[in-house]
């Protein structure tokens, strides 16, 4: 089921779609008729909610219910970029990193020139002085960004609220992800939190 919300902040639009898989979230982000997503899933419910020109993803992990629409954006978006980190781009072309394998529809990125990866603490532009900052926080999967915008904290899996950590599948680690944890609290002190899935049940 299609779940969107408007939140204005800092002049920034942020359009919030839970997708079919696992209820995981994409975010559409959009100022002036630039937009970015936050982790791709159902496209069809997202290609309304862009903005104008599309730039890029931002990627919060490379677990296939954040990223099985990837392939499917790129056909009508040839030149969006998708941000992420090294582990990130590894689970983007392996269909058994990112599990799509065991759930009967394997995805790999059939594109890969289209990676821009990232080093922790990085900003990238996204509108005039608006940056997104990568934090890099791994313990749910050795990929996990986390992506700071003004006051919005886009957490991936890496953390949310009330759910703990998974952390009992391949490439998780539990100490990691306690200590990502501890920095997103940090992170989220007074800034809001969109979180990598609406409920907690199957996801990965």
């Amino acid at each position: 089921m299609l779940e969107i919300k408007n939140i204005i902040r800092y002049e920034v639009e942020i359009y919030h779609v839970v997708n079919t898989i696992f209820r995981s979230c994409s975010y559409v982000v959009s100022q002036d008729g630039i937009s970015w997503l936050v982790d791709c899933g159902d496209v069809d419910q997202i290609m309304p909610l862009i903005d104008g020109k599309l730039v890029g993803v931002l990627l919060t992990h490379a677990h296939f219910d954040h990223i099985y629409g990837l392939n499917h954006l790129l056909r009508f978006y040839p030149n969006v970029v998708i941000c992420t980190n090294e582990a990130g781009k590894d689970g983007l072309f392996s269909d058994k990193l990112n599990f799509s394998r065991y759930y009967g529809d394997p995805f790999v990125l059939n594109q890969q020139d289209r990676v821009s990866l990232v080093t922790d603490g990085e900003m990238i532009p996204l509108f005039g002085d608006i940056k997104a900052q990568a934090m890099f926080t791994p313990g749910h999967s050795p990929g996990c960004v986390t992506w700071m915008v003004e006051d919005a904290v886009f957490t991936g899996d890496s953390y949310i609220p009330g759910v703990k950590t998974v952390t009992n599948i391949p490439h998780s680690d539990k100490l990691l992800a306690a200590q990502s944890e501890e920095l997103i609290h940090k992170m989220i002190e007074h800034r809001s939190v969109y979180p990598g899935h609406a409920a907690s049940e199957g996801m990965i």
